[in-house]
C-alpha cells in the first residue's frame, strides 16, 4: 500500500475544499474518508483557514506528515460539492487512486463562470439589491454599473496578490463616489440607497456563516479566526465608503439622499 500517495490526495482533496470556502469540519471529513477508503482509520487532520495538516502511521511505525500553506481562498461551491461526492462514493463507484487523482486535478482546474459572465452577475445582483432597498429604475441602472465596477476592481486586485483589505476598501470607495457623484448629477435618485445595494456584493456572508458553524463544531480556532476575518471586511468596506461620504459632506455639504 502507498500510504505517501494516499496521503497527498487526501491532501489534495482537502486544499481544493479549503480554498473553494468550505467548513473546517467539512473538509477534516473529507480527508479522514480517503483515508479510511483504504482501511487508514488512525489518521490525525488539523485544519485551520489557512493551513492543513495530516498524519498518519505506517507499519513501520513512522508517522507519515503532510502540512499544506493555503495562500488564497475563494467562494466556489461546485468544487466542494464534487470533492466531497468523491470521498463518499470511492468504493461504492470503484475509484483507484488513479482515478481520484485524475478528478481532483480537473476540479481544481475548472472554472465555473467566465470573468464576463461574473462581471455582469455581479451588477445584476446590485441592482436587484438596491431595488429590493426600495431604489427607481435609475437607481438600478446605476447600481448595475457599479456593481460590474466592483467584480471588475476585484479581479483586476486578485490577479495582483493585492491585500483582501485594501479591496474592499477602495471597492468600497470606489461605490460611495460613483453612487454619490452621479446622483449630485441627476443621473441617479437615491445614493444611499445605491450604496447599501452595491456594498452588498462585499459583504462576508459565508465568512460569517462558516465562523457560526465552525465554533458549533467545536473547531474554536478556525471559528474565532474566520470571525474576525469577517470583522475585518466589514471595516474595510465601512471604511472606504465612511472616508468619501465624509469628504463629500465636508466640500459638497449633502450626500443627495
Amino acid at each position: 500500500m502507498d500510504f505517501n500517495r494516499i496521503v497527498n490526495v487526501a491532501t489534495h482533496a482537502g486544499k481544493i475544499m479549503l480554498e473553494s470556502g468550505a467548513e473546517i469540519y467539512r473538509v477534516e471529513e473529507t480527508m479522514l474518508r480517503i483515508c479510511n477508503a483504504w482501511d487508514i482509520h488512525n489518521a490525525d487532520t488539523f485544519v485551520t483557514p489557512t493551513v492543513l495538516m495530516i498524519s498518519i502511521p505506517t507499519k513501520y511505525g513512522e508517522p507519515i506528515s503532510i502540512i499544506k500553506r493555503i495562500k488564497k481562498r475563494t467562494v466556489n461551491l461546485e468544487k466542494i460539492s464534487q470533492v466531497n461526492d468523491i470521498s463518499r462514493h470511492i468504493q461504492n463507484k470503484g475509484l483507484t487512486l488513479e482515478m481520484i487523482e485524475d478528478r481532483l486535478s480537473e476540479i481544481e482546474s475548472s472554472k465555473a463562470y467566465s470573468n464576463r459572465l461574473n462581471i455582469l452577475l455581479s451588477g445584476v445582483a446590485a441592482g436587484f439589491f438596491t431595488l429590493v432597498f426600495n431604489g427607481n429604475l435609475r437607481d438600478f441602472l446605476v447600481a448595475l454599473f457599479i456593481g460590474c465596477g466592483i467584480r471588475i476592481i476585484s479581479l483586476v486586485l486578485s490577479n495582483l496578490d493585492a491585500n483582501d483589505f485594501f479591496i474592499n476598501i477602495l471597492c468600497g470607495s470606489f461605490t460611495a463616489l460613483t453612487a454619490l457623484a452621479l446622483t449630485h448629477l441627476g443621473i441617479s435618485s437615491h445614493s444611499d440607497k445605491i450604496i447599501i445595494g452595491s456594498i452588498m456584493l462585499l459583504v462576508p456572508g459565508l465568512a460569517i456563516t462558516n465562523a457560526i458553524r465552525d465554533t458549533i463544531s467545536g473547531d474554536l480556532l478556525s471559528g474565532i479566526t474566520r470571525g474576525i476575518e469577517a470583522f475585518l471586511i466589514a471595516v474595510g468596506i465601512a471604511l472606504g465608503t465612511g472616508v468619501v461620504l465624509k469628504f463629500w459632506i465636508s466640500y459638497f455639504g449633502g450626500v443627495g439622499l
